[in-house]
């Protein structure tokens, strides 16, 4: 079975049928068990629906929904349906709405129209959970059970007078004493000093830069906030069906929430992934987000949401062109998905997203994309065996939250140049394009297993995450910017990398960041790089320089150094190949295949996924033959791949790591 109580592969997506009449509902089920479809999300967005009056309660409809899904062999991911709070509520309860920085009270007609802080909300949706739970409790379609929908996404925060005291709670319990805070804020600077915390307010709009530390702690009760909305439910669902597992749709690599934290507090980790089909490298930046998704549990995960085609909310919608739908299927399977579903099953026919493509178009089944929805489902069905196998990685690339929110604070820092998911890109792209597996590891996190670990940025660093890089027998790489702050951000003693010094043998004298446009050059192994956006003035203590400044102002200072197996690197060259590959190399790690460009190499147990993102085909030397699970066919030796095509490859060896680089 599967993560859902499932078999193989999970595929669907959001079912709305209170959007349809009833007459609709046996075409949607009847096209489901056609498509092979095995699950569908419902009621995320019926609070309304199910609630229409306070403690009233009609669950007729969603019963027969329920009934018909099971007749048909689909599961249920039912939602709580707390994602949006129904009128009545917010009409009787205006508290119960956000309030903006700037003290304006947004009102009803969106979604996520909800202060995460609001004890009236808190109640309302255990309420409606618990009516939810004991309703469906034994009912056999219910496989798991979906709370809220994509947390953060329009409602991160709320500076309402019940946040601000919420807020006030939360930081007593973080810094003990009002002397506790003011030591914590450095409330010394700017005359902040608090007397009582009745005076601490959330960092609603100012005069000017708003202290750091405030903002930085504020950060980190907003992702709180939101998990407590998220536990209330789940304890209600835990105490009443204990043994159905509990989701919410994670969006990615999300700034505003950290997942470390959410993901400890579900049973599965579920993503919602939306690449972009006009960027041809979208692929790679959602494959970092899928590589986070399995590492946030270091176990298969589910794709609850992608699009079958174009999407309603960008500029410009771009649709998927033919082979993309089921290529980006493909790719989160690779990266330990145990599931591709889609949002939506039924493309609506009004409401903000009615030009958001769906499994069954707005053309019913003449359409394009019916076919690729059938064929998509013959394909998962193929591959059923993949479900639950592992992924086994050897470099891991360090996220910390907390750094993050330091590292992104406005108008307090050197540069605001610096982004933490452009410097994880930086590292993560050609590890993609090199077909080297990676996890993803938060400070302090089990680094077993691992022969590279790489921290793009630690901003923010402590002892105890020094002594945990330090202890690590295998090669480090540490990104500039690196141990410039403790856990208060506040600037460690001596300057940056703080307590990485030892680790480093560097110290940085002076930040130097570059203006938009200019470039340092660097020389690096015989070899001229350009650096951008970032550079620092080092003081060498006790490395080894492979990188030295050449012309400007830093000519002939050092630029990347080494210190055993603790490299530095003091700048962002525009690639990191040259340090990468070597580091690899040193530590014997391989790729699971060499590709051409343009392909991406995943393994999953013994299977060996191929994936051609480019239009050409492309053909690649089979080092170890195996069976193609999509065709049926035996493989071995020069393959070709059609272009935005794929091959899973069950190898006919378990412990084949290589296939060897064709030509375009």
């Amino acid at each position: 079975m599967g993560l859902t109580r499932v078999s193989g592969l999970l595929f669907g997506g959001d079912y709305n049928p209170e959007q349809w009449p009833e007459h609709v509902w046996d075409e949607d089920v009847r096209l489901m068990a056609e498509a092979g479809v095995n699950m569908a999300t419902v009621a995320v967005f019926s609070w309304s629906r199910l609630e229409p009056r306070p403690g009233e309660y009609d669950f007729g409809w969603l019963d027969r929904v329920m009934d018909l899904l099971h007749a048909n062999g689909v599961a249920a991911d039912l939602a709580t349906a707390t994602a949006t709070p129904p009128p009545w509520l917010v009409r009787e309860h205006p508290e119960v709405l956000p309030v903006d920085a700037a003290g304006t009270r947004l009102d009803f007609g969106s979604r996520q129209g909800y202060c995460p802080s609001s004890p009236v909300f808190h109640a309302a949706t255990v309420r409606l959970a618990r009516a939810m739970a004991e309703r469906y409790r034994d009912h056999p379609a219910l496989a798991m059970w979906h709370i809220g929908n994509e947390y953060a996404d329009h409602t991160l925060e709320c500076f309402c007078e019940e946040s601000a005291e919420h807020f006030r709670r939360w930081l007593r319990g973080r810094h003990g004493s009002i002397d506790g805070l003011n030591a914590a804020w450095g409330t010394s600077c700017w005359g902040q000093h608090y007397t009582a915390f009745d005076q601490v307010n959330p960092p609603r709009k100012a005069p000017g830069p708003v202290n750091p530390a405030q903002l930085l702690d504020w950060r980190r009760f907003c992702s709180d906030a939101l998990l407590e909305c998220f536990e209330l439910e789940r304890a209600v669902l835990r105490e009443v069906t204990p043994d159905v597992p509990v989701t919410t749709n994670f969006m990615s690599i999300l700034h505003g929430l950290d997942y470390w934290k959410w993901a400890a507090a579900e049973d599965v980790v579920s993503d919602d992934a939306y690449p972009d089909p006009a960027d041809p490298s979208s692929h790679v930046a959602v494959a970092l987000s899928y590589d986070l998704m399995r590492s946030l549990r270091r176990r298969p995960w589910i794709l609850l949401e992608q699009a079958s085609s174009a999407v309603s909310w960008r500029e410009v919608n771009v649709p998927k062109p033919p082979g993309m739908m089921r290529l980006h299927s493909l790719q989160a399977i690779a990266h330990g998905a145990d599931g591709a579903m889609f949002f939506q099953w039924r493309q609506a026919k009004y409401g903000p997203e009615k030009f958001h493509s769906a499994l069954l178009p707005h053309g019913g089944t003449a359409a394009r994309g019916w076919r690729d929805t059938l064929a998509l489902g013959a394909d998962l069905r193929r591959l059923a065996e993949v479900a639950g196998t592992p992924t086994e990685a050897h470099v891991a690339l360090v996220l910390d939250w907390d750094s993050w929110w330091g590292l992104e604070a406005p108008e307090s820092m050197p540069s605001n140049r610096l982004r933490l998911k452009e410097l994880m890109q930086a590292w993560y792209g050609p590890l993609h394009a090199a077909g080297v597996a990676v996890d993803l590891v938060p400070p302090l996190g089990d680094l077993s297993g691992y022969r590279v670990v790489i921290a793009p940025n630690l901003y923010m660093c402590t002892a105890e995450q020094a002594a945990w890089l330090g202890a690590f027998p295998g090669h480090l790489v540490v990104g500039p910017f690196s141990g410039v702050v403790d856990p208060d951000d506040q600037v460690h003693e001596g300057g940056a990398p703080g307590p990485l010094r030892g680790l480093l043998g560097v110290t940085v004298d002076e930040f130097w960041p570059l203006p938009d446009g200019t470039v340092q050059p660097l020389r690096l192994g015989g070899r001229a790089v350009p650096a951008r956006t970032w550079a620092e003035w080092l003081r060498v203590e006790d490395a080894e320089v492979l990188a030295r400044y050449e012309g400007g102002d830093l000519d002939g200072q050092a630029a990347i150094t080494r210190r055993g197996r603790a490299t530095y690197l003091g700048c962002l060259p525009e690639d990191v190949t040259p340090v990468l590959r070597e580091v690899l190399e040193a530590a014997g790690v391989e790729p699971v295949a060499t590709v051409p460009e343009g392909v991406e190499a995943t393994r999953r147990g013994d299977h060996l996924f191929l994936l051609n993102h480019t239009t050409d085909p492309v053909k690649v030397d089979l080092a170890e033959p195996g069976t193609d699970l999509l065709t049926g066919r035996d493989l071995n030796g020069l393959t070709e791949i059609p272009g935005r095509d794929a091959l899973v490859l069950r190898l006919a060896s378990p412990g084949t790591r290589r296939t060897n680089e064709g030509e375009r």
